[in-house]
């Protein structure tokens, strides 16, 4: 390996488990999110609402994907 050359790094370092973890702790955080909006009636940005919206029903399918993947086989 030649000293001038960057070190290539894996794009994901992080476990399937660690991965679950900051995605739950995403989806919490845009949960909180969008209940302090609604409690401003409407001085919020509807845009912003929506896609906010999206962002964590994304994050539920991709935590239900990888929970899938995660659970142990059942025997058949």
């Amino acid at each position: 390996m030649n000293a001038d050359q960057p070190v290539q790094w894996p794009q994901d370092l992080r476990s399937p488990q660690r991965q679950l973890i900051d995605w739950q702790i995403e989806h919490a955080d845009l949960d909180a999110l969008i209940d302090q909006a609604g409690a401003l009636n409407g001085t919020v940005d509807e845009l912003r609402l929506r896609r906010m919206k999206k962002r964590r029903l994304a994050l539920r399918d991709q935590m239900v994907q990888l929970q899938r993947q995660l659970a142990p086989k059942e025997p058949a």
